[in-house]
């Protein structure tokens, strides 16, 4: 399973990075301007920085809700850099969109989906990602991991090439449980990412471990 970092921040990105984990990042409107990155050259910038960082895709998202608009920031987010994967809404609208570029070589993560159903319509459209929102589901007090495992059945029954990407990360058991059941990819804050290095009995075994070395030195 790759591992991407949902984020905006450089350091943050570079860290993960270094430790040889990183695959890929996401980033969208609202975490770019977390960051204070705005104006469209700014942006623009930003995305090309990133990217060479990482060695792996990165998702930057349309804003348009509408075909002609979302092709439009779709070429020019792709002229960025070749690592750009565009990210469409799944919308009708987005749908078409997904497919048009799929036919003329940008490639596409359908974000903001929340059913099998809006699952197998990203694939047929020929989306290389597809992003379950599994912490927002959960939310609601359905079970977001539950819709990971549909999906990925799906996928394997019907050959779709595909990828599950689970978003909306809330939990270092979120991306354990995500790599159970067959997700191919996890996007999660760098807080989530890093949490995966710790274990109580990791602690206390280290402080042992080292307090024993002091009676020898």
């Amino acid at each position: 399973m790759k591992f991407f970092i949902d984020t905006a921040n450089l350091n943050q990105i570079r860290e993960i990075h270094d430790l040889g984990i990183l695959d890929g990042v996401t980033t969208n409107p609202s975490l770019m301007a977390k960051e204070g990155i705005k104006g469209k050259e700014a942006v623009f910038e930003h995305y090309r920085t990133i990217c060479e960082i990482v060695n792996g895709d990165v998702s930057a998202e349309v804003v348009s809700t509408d075909f002609d608009g979302m092709i439009r920031e779709a070429q020019e987010l792709a002229k960025i850099h070749p690592r750009i994967v565009v990210k469409i809404p799944m919308i009708k609208d987005g749908v078409k969109a997904i497919h048009w570029l799929k036919a003329n070589g940008i490639p596409t993560n359908c974000t903001l989906v929340f059913s099998p159903a809006q699952a197998i319509l990203a694939a047929k459209a020929g989306a290389r990602y597809v992003s379950p929102f599994i912490g927002r589901i959960d939310d609601i007090n359905w079970d977001g991991l539950e819709l990971i495992e549909q999906i990925a059945h799906i996928y394997t029954v019907q050959g779709f090439e595909t990828q599950i990407l689970a978003a909306s990360i809330r939990s270092s058991l979120h991306i354990v449980k995500c790599a159970e059941l067959g997700a191919d990819v996890c996007t999660c804050p760098y807080d989530t990412l890093v949490g995966l290095l710790k274990h109580p009995l990791t602690d206390i075994g280290l402080a042992k471990f080292l307090e024993d070395a002091k009676k020898w030195q």
